[in-house]
């Protein structure tokens, strides 16, 4: 055994070490550890990929989210739209055409300026069925998207996607749609950098270094161990980006993620199959213990494709003998409700009609009328579920065994089943390779349609084979209304066809959110119905605090001015006459190279203006800050203030002596950002 794999299998044995032997391997390896995370989050299962164009499940979003923006984001309150990459955008009077103004200011993880030509070639790539993106269909709504994605025009130039400019791009829908800046957030219209995938073809996100375009870049995908995110200080809003290291550890089973909590390895938990069911109870009384509503289904689908699911009268005879109540209140009780319907309560300018009710002499009647009285002659069927998604709690294989002996008395079938590896599961899903198969559906924006449409006959979310005329177009006439009301009554109609005429899913029970992290200990996460928790705004606050009194020195006042989501910093900066406040060494190429950058608009004068700038000292941390400066002439390239000392109480405020110089890298209209040269922040 070398020493390198000695030291990496040392944690799991350490409890059976001597202490010389202990102490030895410590001090050896004090050289190769890598800094400690600010904050350690267990995500679930290992992320089957961190391509925002093909991800599906939540846990690999969640990533994908911290590393690769869209022109939209949503915020990490109550999860509406905000802007990203594009700093606004305008929407014409009849609803179907959208201009987005991107951000100036915006670049990658490298250094080259982000584009509309960036944004164009990632929405081509996300459409392209050589990507093999099960939300290409998102892109549909994108005048000319679905023609081109079925092969029925080659001509970029009948797309609704057009860049006016370098920073200007102007996209036209079939029709108007409220929620299409949802969409924008979502991962399948993320940015991402199209040189590196020339380059590396699917090998793209081992390139070193990996441009990215979100708040983090990737310091390291290690299999089976983490993901580590490291802030991305060219983010444009780098400013609001609360902790510099994030590790995200792959951890299916819920009593490791329990004991790494209590233990303090790690600070949040998501998702309640991370919770030890067995303890559920007594868990949801602590403080740390987080319970709340969010938009998503469990529920399980038919391969209609094969023998006798083919037949509506089996699959609502499979419906009808499913006790949905047995298992909220016997299994799963977090607080999950029985799903009479597909689409969760709660959806915004939506109730769903009530599907069919547990009812086993109709489950019986329809059986026997397709052919298999009391289950006689019926072939042999298999419920395929994941082995790694529920972890220890083993919930899928839980409700699977119920659901077994449900059939087995109600129906007389014998059902078998068959338990798959996460990355096999989705992947036999897909090529329709299963009978009966659990599912589950977490909304991806507050509107019946991210339900609703994942049946539609060429959605990649389909996976059950089934396709309906009449299914596909109540769903693009409920999204061509503009009427809420006549919208939603035509949503109805097409959820009653899904649920209760052909039946090729069952919905079970709508989830209950559950997650874990101390609120004293942790910010930046606030509850809300899409469960999105973006990893930009979450902090440990004794870090924050640590950061912010390492900065406490005698002199002027400086307020770090806070988003609406990251909290106030407090420092001081002192100051120093002497320095004429020039550029150090390992500044000065870059210094020349911006020499010829036109003049920025000049700065206000005396006021509190607030300015994104990077102070040296701080660990290079992007901060927004608030100072209250003097301009004074110098050159293109180079602006300069003078801070002045706070107001005295009851007094004039003098003018200080420090001079802060800061070099020009980019303004807009709205947005200006500086670099602080010269290490004026203690360290």
């Amino acid at each position: 055994m070398s020493l390198a794999n000695l030291r990496y299998t040392a944690p799991h044995v350490t409890l059976k070490l001597g202490p010389v032997l202990l102490l030895s391997l410590m001090v050896w390896g004090c050289g190769h550890r890598e800094p400690a995370a600010d904050v350690t989050v267990i995500n679930g299962t290992e992320p089957e990929s961190l391509d925002p164009h093909i991800v599906t499940g939540i846990p690999e979003m969640r990533i994908t989210k911290a590393l690769f923006d869209g022109l939209i984001k949503l915020d990490p309150r109550e999860a509406r739209p905000i802007p990203a990459l594009a700093e606004r955008w305008d929407v014409s009077p009849d609803g179907r055409v959208y201009t987005f103004h991107l951000r100036t200011n915006a670049v990658w993880s490298t250094g080259e300026p982000i584009t509309t030509a960036d944004v164009v070639w990632s929405w081509m790539r996300a459409l392209s069925p050589a990507t093999a993106g099960d939300y290409a269909g998102q892109l549909f709504y994108i005048k000319g998207a679905e023609d081109w994605y079925l092969g029925k025009t080659k001509d970029p130039s009948r797309l609704g996607i057009q860049a006016l400019d370098d920073h200007t791009l102007r996209v036209e829908l079939n029709a108007p749609l409220a929620f299409f800046p949802d969409l924008c957030a979502f991962p399948t219209l993320a940015v991402v950098p199209r040189a590196a995938i020339e380059q590396y073809g699917d090998r793209w996100l081992h390139a070193k270094p990996l441009p990215t375009s979100g708040a983090f870049t990737l310091g390291a995908w290690r299999v089976n161990d983490k993901v580590r995110l490291l802030r991305n200080p060219r983010y444009w809003d780098a400013a609001n980006t609360a902790s510099e290291i994030i590790d995200v550890l792959p951890t299916g089973s819920p009593s490791t993620s329990l004991n790494l909590y209590e233990t303090g390895m790690a600070d949040i938990v998501w998702d309640k199959d991370l919770v030890p069911a067995e303890l559920i109870e007594v868990l949801k009384q602590r403080p740390d213990f987080h319970s709340f509503d969010y938009l998503g289904t469990y529920f399980y689908r038919f391969n209609v494709t094969k023998p006798p699911y083919d037949d509506p009268r089996v699959r609502k005879a499979f419906a009808l003998a499913t006790d949905k109540r047995r298992l909220t209140t016997k299994l799963t009780l977090g607080g999950e409700k029985p799903a009479p319907h597909f689409v969760p309560d709660g959806v915004a300018n939506y109730a769903a009609p009530p599907g069919p009710a547990y009812d086993i002499e109709q489950a019986r009647a329809l059986l026997a009328e397709a052919g298999f009285p009391g289950g006689k002659g019926f072939p042999r069927t298999t419920y395929t579920f994941p082995a790694a998604a529920a972890g220890g709690a083993k919930m899928h294989g839980k409700i699977a065994v119920e659901l077994q002996q449900m059939w087995r008395d109600a129906l007389g079938i014998e059902v078998e089943l068959r338990q798959l590896e996460r990355k096999i599961f989705y992947s036999s899903q897909s090529r329709l390779e299963y009978d009966i198969s659990t599912s589950s559906w977490i909304g991806d924006y507050n509107d019946a349609n991210t339900f609703l449409d994942l049946f539609t006959s060429f959605s990649g979310n389909n996976r059950t084979g089934w396709k309906n005329a009449r299914y596909d177009e109540l769903i693009q006439q409920a999204n061509l209304e503009t009427n809420i009301e006549k919208r939603a009554g035509i949503f109805r109609d097409a959820e009653l066809i899904l649920i209760t005429e052909q039946a090729p899913i069952v919905p079970l029970y709508f989830y209950a959110g559950f997650s874990y992290y101390h609120p004293d200990k942790i910010g930046g996460v606030w509850p809300n119905l899409l469960d999105e928790h973006p990893l930009q705004y979450i902090y440990k606050k004794d870090t924050m605090r640590q950061r912010s009194g390492s900065r406490a020195k005698a002199g002027l006042a400086v307020r770090f001015s806070p988003s609406p989501f990251v909290p106030p910093l407090q420092g001081e900066i002192s100051p120093n006459p002497s320095s004429r406040c020039e550029p150090p060494n390992r500044s000065r190429r870059r210094e020349e190279a911006d020499s010829t950058r036109a003049p920025a608009r000049p700065p206000p004068h005396v006021g509190g203006y607030e300015r994104r700038v990077r102070g040296e000292g701080i660990r290079s941390r992007w901060t927004r800050t608030r100072l209250n400066l003097e301009a004074h002439p110098d050159s293109q390239a180079f602006k300069s203030w003078r801070a002045l000392p706070p107001r005295p109480a009851g007094g004039d405020r003098g003018k200080g002596d420090l001079l802060i110089r800061a070099k020009v890298l980019s303004h807009s209209s709205n947005v200006r950002s500086w670099e602080l040269i010269g290490d004026y922040f203690p360290r």
